[in-house]
């Protein structure tokens, strides 16, 4: 997976795997940020010890680490690597570890029908004339700078 999803930076065609078109890890990223993982794809569903869902058997914080590190890596018959100037995937996300790691394997804890930054979550609540909404508190704690 993570040799697909960094195809677009060894073609030097996309600099982060946030911005690669057309991969997976795209589209898990855009997902994740609103609490989701995307049904046309096997969901990450951690390292349980028993009982194992169907799913891939780690977390998505390791795989996205995978993928950085591994683009990171300059290879002499490839075009394109994940610059050092690049700060960490989770922290150019806006995201820090904690965080993700909460609103990735326990979002319907802490939100509602809508997860999103604090200011992109009031602006949902104005524009659908929602007097509330369940997880401002959780989006001001953790996504307010996402």
């Amino acid at each position: 997976m993570a040799y697909v999803d960094l195809n677009p930076i060894r073609a030097a065609t996309a600099v982060t795997p946030e911005e690669s078109d057309h991969t997976s890890v795209r589209r898990r990223i855009e997902q994740a940020k609103q609490g989701k993982q995307p049904v046309e794809l096997m969901p990450f569903v951690g390292n349980p010890r028993k009982d194992m869902p169907e799913g891939l058997p780690f977390s998505l914080t390791d795989y996205l680490e995978l993928v950085e590190l591994t683009g990171r890596v300059v290879r002499e018959d490839k075009r394109g690597f994940i610059d050092s100037q690049h700060n960490p995937i989770l922290q150019r996300l806006g995201i820090d570890e904690q965080s993700w790691l909460a609103i990735s394997t326990g979002i319907e804890q802490h939100f509602g029908g809508v997860v999103g930054a604090h200011k992109r979550m009031q602006r949902y609540k104005a524009d659908h004339h929602q007097q509330r909404l369940q997880g401002m508190g959780s989006a001001k704690r953790w996504l307010n700078s996402a």
